[in-house]
């Protein structure tokens, strides 16, 4: 039998077109099974801020899926072996083929133990989410977390220790309690303003001081109460007693001329911009306001870290054979060719002597900054512990170190006309927290014995 080769040409056409008709109809099937098949997990993203849950969790969860979309997400609580379903959430489908229709979304959790009749104690917080993907005949592929948390929606319980508390406006004071539980965040809230509380001092590690201050406009209508954070979150507040005593403070004028300026300008050129093409009036106006609130700013945040230790003594000291020259929040009025430019107040008190005067650190401390601070020139700031500093303005020259430990009378360094000073003194100030207050009640042993070593040590007597 002869073998046609025109037969042979075309049966092999035949299979040739077969094979790719086949793989045009086979090949997208593969593409899509291998697409809706595949096995990458959804992603879950939460941060708990600790392994506590309070009164109520309020908790971001991201969840995210780029390949077959998100197709259902599920929270649960397990408590004494029982589950208990918080939340869940199924997302649309767009179609069998094209999978979900969100590929990312955040899910916020919601919910008070109480309200689903979960008791306080150990608990497993689960959550699980699911894609789109064919994968185990359509249920998808699942990501599922669990961590352990601790319920607890109770506060805790604030004992206030320290009995009376005779404060000043723009004074200090001191505030002794116990608490019954560890809590991250406690203290005294004076109006707006927080003072933290620390443990340290004594052997009772529960037991805590706050040094705390009214700022000179804060009268006797201030609130005040003590306030505590547990690690759930739960906060609780004390009541306790306190008297608040007015106080009025001193209006005070100061001429500026252009001579002053000019002299000043130098100082000031590396923090004012374009101030070569600014008058007299402006740099000033400049110094004042602006470069006087960056300079409390900045101070303010050296006084944010403190040492967990008193190392200050009895009454502080005030710069030998000085006189007053300013004093604390005399509210000042600024005088350029005979109007009223600018105020500002006064937070210290300046003391002059002869000119470059040794300066005694006015207490035992740690030394918190030296150097440069804007308007305060030469500058040291001094940390006695538990959130109580004194600071040094216009130096003339410095003598310590940063971190350097001092004893009440070491000297400091001298006193100086640096920053936005007329003439050679020193601006000496006391600061709680981010609070300045009058040094006068710190330079008085009594009233430092009277509202605060004493509830020191009878703390420490019961």
């Amino acid at each position: 039998m002869e073998c046609n080769p025109l037969n042979n040409k075309r049966n092999n056409s035949k299979s040739y077109l077969l094979v790719f008709l086949g793989l045009i109809i086979i090949a997208p099937i593969v593409w899509i099974l291998i697409d809706r098949m595949e096995g990458e997990k959804p992603q879950l993203d939460f941060v708990l801020q600790s392994n506590f849950i309070g009164k109520s969790l309020n908790l971001p969860v991201t969840l995210r899926d780029k390949e077959s979309g998100l197709q259902r997400f599920w929270v649960a609580l397990v408590k004494d072996g029982k589950e208990y379903p918080i939340a869940s959430k199924n997302f649309d489908f767009a179609g069998l083929l094209a999978g979900g229709l969100m590929n990312t979304e955040t899910v916020k959790i919601q919910f008070s133990p109480k309200d689903f009749g979960i008791s306080d104690g150990k608990a497993l917080l689960r959550m699980a989410v699911w894609d789109y993907s064919w994968r185990k005949l359509g249920k998808g592929n699942q990501t599922y977390i669990e961590r352990e948390v601790l319920i607890d929606t109770r506060s805790a319980q604030i004992d206030v220790l320290s009995k009376a508390h005779n404060l000043n406006q723009g004074g200090s004071g001191l505030a002794i309690y116990k608490l019954s539980e560890p809590c991250p965040k406690s203290g005294v809230l004076v109006g707006d303003r927080f003072f933290p509380g620390r443990s340290g001092y004594f052997s009772d590690t529960q037991i805590y001081m706050a040094f705390f201050a009214l700022a000179h406009k804060q009268g006797p209508k201030t609130k005040l109460v003590i306030t505590a954070v547990d690690n759930a979150g739960n906060e609780s507040m004390s009541d306790f007693t306190y008297h608040i005593n007015t106080r009025r403070f001193r209006k005070d004028t100061i001429n500026i001329s252009d001579r002053f300026v000019e002299r000043k300008k130098p100082e000031f050129t590396q923090e004012i911009s374009h101030g070569d093409n600014l008058s007299p009036l402006e740099i000033f106006l400049l110094v004042n306001e602006d470069l006087r609130k960056a300079n409390s700013e900045t101070i303010f945040d050296i006084a944010s870290s403190t040492e967990s230790k008193i190392y200050w003594k009895d009454d502080f000291l005030r710069l030998p054979n000085s006189a007053n020259r300013a004093r604390f929040a005399d509210h000042r009025s600024y005088i350029y060719n005979g109007k009223v430019i600018d105020t500002a107040y006064h937070m210290g008190i300046d003391l002059a002597s002869i000119a470059q005067s040794p300066i005694p650190a006015a207490n035992s401390g740690k030394i918190a900054f030296v150097g440069k601070i804007g308007i305060y020139g030469n500058t040291v700031i001094i940390d006695h512990g538990f959130g109580l500093f004194s600071l040094y303005g216009h130096m003339s020259s410095i003598d310590v170190d940063k971190d350097q430990l001092v004893t009440k009378g070491d000297i400091i360094g001298k006193t100086g006309s640096s920053g936005l000073a007329g003439g050679d003194h020193l601006h000496f100030g006391m600061l709680v927290h981010n609070t300045y207050v009058n040094p006068i009640e710190w330079w008085d042993g009594t009233w430092i014995k009277n509202n605060i070593t004493d509830k020191i040590e009878d703390t420490n007597t019961h």
